[in-house]
């Protein structure tokens, strides 16, 4: 040992002395020099390396961000604070109804209105720096880029919360250099001009979180948590909080609803991203490990949301129509903004399509409140009705497109229905029913389906405009009877209702289509159409200001249920139209109004003309085709209202309107289908439905519905009696023929009386039911004495159009002595001809003459005329079972037919009756001896002459040879005929 150390020692000693020596000192000091300046030339290198690549590297971030424009803090701020927002709709009342239609649901929500478990979560998860870095973090940055390079299967990212603000409403998701280059640049500046917690706010209202429990995309954690947990963002537990926080990660893989809104069956992706959440909130220090492992043991699939229907599913019609009319409301305003009018838009298809494309965006991407007029309770009572009804008629074939083939296809189509409710003094919809399936029909029948309004016409187009022309009143005489006018020949419901004369008040009553026709015909000059399109008619073509059947519905296009029954609010409204309407106001997403709605009232017709009108139509309810409505309704008001067919029965309408509203449904097919059916008529079936309808909405506000006032009598109103015949005012002659009665008048048009009364007493006589007036040779004893009315009055109402002039004199024993002017019937030139007679027992019987003109039968009993019978009484006659009779024919210019066979009775006498007679002649012939002789006692004249027998009659046995023949008379009227 001491050995090897001696060595160890001398070793060292020998090193020692080696150093020391100056040669040694000079040659290590050249090789330090040298291998000095070899470290120092790599350290420059290095150095110069460095900043080489850091100039490189700048100039490349330079040259990619170079064409990006230096955003102002204004820009940067609308940019990500401006972000898209669902808009949301209310019924009436602020009562919410649910969300429009968009690809992206989001609901705006503050800070301060979210939990802190979910800002912790978040920010643990996605940005633990979040508070202290400026918009980047370098080192995390320079991980992400290293990954990137080396391709490392571990991925951390290297975003913060701003850079994915700035990457989610700035920029794209493309994976390239040059968009990270913005985003970091972007990101720096963002920071200079936002606060932490707005920047925080913002990405979580930005930031997508998959699919809600109605299978929705959906954005922002408010919209989250209603759509996943069915609670507000301020209300999430931390086991909820640390699910939704996961989510935007990979919103589509972690989110636990399908597209249809189901519960996924492997849910586990979320819940190990929840997992993660926590660790992370854990092991920052969020959270304890208490409230750790009790978070972990949550039961997130028993906790979602239970499926709920969007308020497109629930309120298919409504929502539909809400946006519709939304865009409508949106449209001109947008263009305002840009210098535009609704005159520019309505001329340029391309401006009106551009201002359509924006206000739909608006709308449903703005986070507008839109609040409408309808009632919640009122639209869902309705809907029930509409759904419950047991009387709809059947179906019936149908022609369809397949959408998938393209081909016609034929299906079983059901009757449908339409129906609204409108705020008269307002024009607010309060309710409405659009069809009774959505997703068989999405046409809303209410709103936008173009129909013929039939009868219910007769009350906008054809009186209340006559009777504000002046022209008509209630009880204006109009004609009921069979016309041609031009070879259009109206006809009355079902080809019946023939009344002759009747009235404006009991045609709108009885819906007699004739009168109605001529009523128009009378006016049609002045277009009265013109009061259509005052009251909301938006559909009228030329056509319907000249055609005659658009008295009674036949529009060339149609009219929607909401114009319909709009326009009969006007005679509510004492003759003003306020337009209806079902948005009440827009609001912003700062509560800021953008659209309010203000009625305005347009004078359409006078208060005097609207009461009258209504008055008549009250009478449809109280007997006329709509009597068995009130019978139907659980409570009373002052209705006023209309039925109406269309042509073939394609349509079913009543519309009705009280003091505060008004009320119209419709039924019919789709395709156009005859409603008529056997059982209940159609026209039963809709009042039905009409009444279970208003009844319902009575039952949510019985005050609106059933309003205690009537309709108000204007002034200027006044009562007068008229004459049934004429409907002028009634004179001594029509009183005389006790054919006064009372009604309703404008005191500024009343009637004129004179020269259209009455004018003569004349002779008529009936032939099979219809009068005629007597011929000047018409036997007296076949005529009837009756007031005559000039053919100048009857021409005034459409006389001249009627084919059957007979078919005027109204029914009644009120008219049963009347006769009008111009009804007459012509002889046919020749003598009737004779009757058959025959014999039962003591009673004869004839045959009916074969000529038309035939007004009655003689009866002769031997030789001697003992009847005049009519031609509408019974031809026959009870003989005294005596002596011969026989029957002759007698016309209208009192021309007799040859006699009929002869009837004879008792031929052969009892011997008692021989032996009176017998007796009875020698007492004559005692007596004539006996006058003889006085007579030569007193030297008179020997024999007095006989009275003449009666016209027509022979003083023996023989039949009356006939008279000679009258000539016929002329008759302007050739085409008449019995």
């Amino acid at each position: 040992m001491e050995e090897i150390i001696a060595k160890i020692k001398k070793g060292v000693q020998s090193l020692y002395s080696y150093v020391t020596q100056p040669t040694f000192k000079r040659k290590t000091s050249i090789t330090y020099q040298v291998l000095w300046n070899y470290i120092l030339i790599f350290m420059i290198v290095i150095v110069l390396g460095i900043f080489f690549a850091g100039g490189v590297g700048a100039g490349y971030f330079a040259s990619i961000v170079k064409d990006e424009p230096v955003r102002s803090e204004k820009q940067l701020k609308n940019s990500l604070l401006n972000y898209e927002e669902t808009s949301e709709v209310y019924f009436a009342d602020n009562v919410y109804l649910g969300k429009l239609r968009t690809d992206l649901e989001r609901q705006e929500v503050k800070l301060e209105d979210v939990s802190d478990n979910v800002k912790k979560a978040l920010i643990a998860t996605e940005d633990a720096y979040f508070y202290e870095h400026d918009g980047v973090v370098p080192k995390a940055l320079m991980r992400a880029v290293f990954q990137e390079v080396t391709g490392s299967a571990v991925q951390t990212g290297g975003s913060t919360l701003t850079q994915q603000l700035i990457k989610q409403q700035i920029l794209t998701n493309e994976v390239s250099f040059d968009r990270k280059a913005k985003e970091i640049l972007l990101a720096m500046r963002l920071e200079k001009f936002l606060e932490k917690d707005e920047i925080l706010e913002s990405y979580l209202n930005i930031s997508p979180f998959g699919r809600n429990s109605s299978g929705r995309n959906i954005a922002g954690v408010q919209t989250a948590a209603q759509g996943i947990f069915g609670v507000d963002a301020k209300d999430l537990s931390l086991p909820q909080a640390a699910f939704i926080a996961g989510l935007p990660q990979n919103p589509y893989s972690y989110t636990p609803f399908t597209q249809f809104g189901e519960v996924k069956e492997d849910i586990s992706p979320g819940l190990n991203r929840m997992k993660t959440v926590l660790k992370r909130m854990y092991n920052n220090g969020d959270i304890t490990k208490k409230e750790y492992e009790e978070a972990l043991k949550y039961d997130i699939k028993a906790n979602l949301a239970k499926r709920q229907p969007s308020s497109t599913e629930r309120y298919p019609y409504l929502t539909y129509e809400v946006e519709k009319r939304a865009i409508e409301i949106m449209m001109p305003i947008l263009a305002k903004e840009d210098g535009y009018k609704q005159k520019d838009l309505n001329e340029s298809e391309e401006l009106y399509q551009q201002y359509y494309n924006l206000a739909d965006q608006a709308i449903r991407q703005n986070g507008y409140k839109i609040h409408t007029t309808v009632n919640k309770k009122m639209y869902d009572n309705m809907q029930k009705v509409t759904k419950e009804f047991p009387y709809y008629q059947g179906t019936r074939p149908a022609d369809k497109i397949d959408p998938d083939t393209g081909e016609k296809v034929i299906v079983n189509e059901p009757v449908d229905t339409g129906a609204i409710l409108i705020e008269n003094s307002t024009g607010k919809i309060l309710s409405f029913v659009g069809g009774r399936d959505f997703e068989r029909e999405q046409l809303n029948h209410a709103t936008a389906a173009v129909r013929s309004n039939g009868s219910t016409m007769k009350p906008l187009l054809v009186y209340a405009p006559a009777i504000e022309y002046g022209v008509s009143f209630p009880a204006k005489t109009l004609i009921n009877a069979p016309i041609s006018i031009n070879g259009y020949s109206p006809g009355n419901y079902a080809g019946g209702g023939i009344t002759g004369l009747t009235t404006a008040r009991e045609a709108l009553k009885k819906s007699y289509n004739i009168p109605a026709v001529l009523q128009y015909k009378e006016i049609v000059n002045r277009r009265p159409a013109e009061y259509l399109k005052k009251m909301g008619f938006s559909s009228l073509h030329e056509a319907d200001y000249t055609n005659l059947s658009t008295s009674l519905g036949a529009l060339e296009r149609g009219v929607t249920v909401e114009e319909n029954t709009n326009a009969f609010a006007t005679f509510a409204n004492g003759g003003e139209f306020v337009d209806a309407y079902m948005i009440e106001k827009i609001e912003d997403n700062d509560g800021n109004i953008i659209f309010e709605h203000k009625s305005k009232a347009t004078k359409v017709f006078s208060p005097q003309t609207a009461y009258l009108t209504l008055d008549m139509m009250r009478d449809v309810l109280t007997s006329g085709t709509a009597a068995g409505i009130n019978s139907k309704l659980k409570f009373y008001s002052d209705w006023a209202g209309k039925t109406g067919t269309s042509q073939s029965f394609r349509d079913a309408w009543f519309v009705a309107t009280n003091p505060n509203v008004t009320f119209g449904v419709w039924m019919g097919y789709d395709s156009n289908g005859s409603v008529e059916t056997g059982g209940m008529s159609y026209s039963q079936r809709n009042q039905s439905l009409w009444a279970r309808l208003i009844n319902s909405a009575y039952d949510v506000d019985p005050k609106l519905i059933a309003p205690s006032s009537r309709h108000q009598m204007p002034g200027g109103i006044v009562t007068r009696s008229y004459c049934m015949l004429t409907g002028t005012l009634a004179s001594g002659a029509c009183a005389e023929a006790k054919l006064t009665v009372s009604d309703y008048f404008n005191a500024s048009h009343l009637p004129n009386g004179g020269g259209n009364m009455p004018t003569s007493s004349e002779s008529y006589v009936f032939i099979n039911g219809k009068k005629y007036l007597a011929h000047k040779g018409t036997p007296a004893e076949f005529t009837v004495k009756g007031i005559a009315v000039s053919s100048d009055f009857f021409n005034s109402i459409g006389g001249q159009y009627v084919t059957d002039k007979s078919a005027i004199m109204p029914k009644g024993d009120n008219y049963k002595n009347l006769i009008i002017g111009g009804a007459t019937l012509n002889d046919n030139g020749k003598a009737p001809g004779a009757p058959s007679v025959t014999v039962n027992g003591k009673a004869i019987s004839w045959s009916a003459s074969g000529d038309s003109d035939v007004i009655g039968y003689y009866v002769y009993q031997d030789g001697k005329k003992v009847a005049s019978i009519k031609v509408d009484d019974s031809r026959s006659f009870s003989s005294s079972g005596k002596g011969t009779y026989h029957v002759v024919a007698v016309d209208i210019a009192g021309n007799l037919s040859k006699p009929s066979n002869l009837i004879e009775f008792n031929k052969e006498e009892k011997a008692e009756d021989k032996k009176e007679n017998s007796q009875k002649d020698d007492k004559k012939k005692d007596d004539k001896k006996k006058d003889d002789k006085k007579n030569e006692e007193d030297k008179k004249p020997a024999d007095e002459q006989n009275e003449p027998s009666d016209e027509g009659e022979s003083s023996d046995d023989q039949p009356a040879e006939p008279r000679e023949q009258s000539k016929p008379e002329e008759d302007e009227d050739e085409d008449e005929a019995a």
